[in-house]
């Protein structure tokens, strides 16, 4: 089995309600979010999961509130000696705009992502306005998009991905094995809170926060209970813990 190495690169940022990732807990608080590309390193594959902005802001009050960099994609690639043209394989957790935005600079890369995105992409509810198809018109006129419809065993040897549809309709968990054991990567949007909940929630008797916008509640708070318990490394999209490490494990 291959081991990997983990790097978290800091490819862009929001600053939003904090319900937006914390379904039904604190709405009103203004939170950052960091937006990660993982390299994802070792077994002679140079891999992606998610590719991030195109234009990120750089600012010290955005990198202060994550406490972290914030790179332009090439920048960020170049830190692990990359550029967009070396990477191989991209791996999408979904397609919401602020995780595809610099697909087509990856012009040798294979990527692969599920068929309800796909779908999702080129025809949106009105509620799904993240979802632009012009981030995936170059990849997919050059044939590169490997559309995959549950499960994926062995994207490249100790890589899987996982069928998580908690915040979108094909949302992909990654799930890497590593010398400390399996790291996962959420194919939904959240927090580390989202899995560690304070007291107050707790006290509910509620294990976990399911993802401020979801497909379907119930059957995110259940996919987050299994993702928790399958995971030795949890890696929710967006916690800015990861914004100050080079390396997970």
């Amino acid at each position: 089995m291959a081991i990997w190495k983990i790097h978290p690169v800091v490819m862009g940022t929001k600053v939003f309600d904090k319900g937006m990732m914390t379904y039904q807990h604190d709405y009103g608080k203004p939170y950052t979010i960091p937006i990660y590309c993982w390299y994802l390193e070792g077994a002679g594959h140079k891999i992606l999961v998610d590719t991030g902005e195109m234009h990120p802001i750089q600012s010290k009050d955005r990198e202060d509130a994550i406490g972290g960099r914030i790179h332009t994609f090439e920048h960020g690639l170049e830190k692990w000696g990359l550029k967009p043209e070396d990477i191989d394989i991209v791996i999408h957790t979904h397609l919401h705009n602020d995780h595809c935005e610099n697909d087509y600079k990856c012009t040798n890369a294979v990527f692969y992502v599920h068929q309800k995105e796909l779908d999702h992409i080129t025809d949106p509810h009105p509620l799904d306005f993240r979802y632009l198809e012009d981030f995936i018109f170059e990849i997919r006129e050059a044939g590169q998009i490997r559309a995959i419809t549950g499960d994926r065993k062995e994207i490249a040897p100790g890589i899987d991905m996982v069928y998580t549809p908690a915040h979108t309709a094909g949302g992909m968990s990654v799930v890497i094995e590593t010398e400390a054991g399996k790291a996962i990567i959420t194919g939904f949007c959240c927090l580390k809170e989202n899995f560690f909940p304070p007291k107050t929630i707790t006290a509910m008797e509620m294990e976990v926060i399911p993802p401020g916008t979801h497909v379907n509640v119930y059957d995110a708070y259940d996919i987050m209970l299994k993702i928790k318990e399958e995971a030795d490394i949890l890696l929710p999209l967006h916690e800015p813990e990861f914004a100050s490490a080079d390396t997970i494990p």
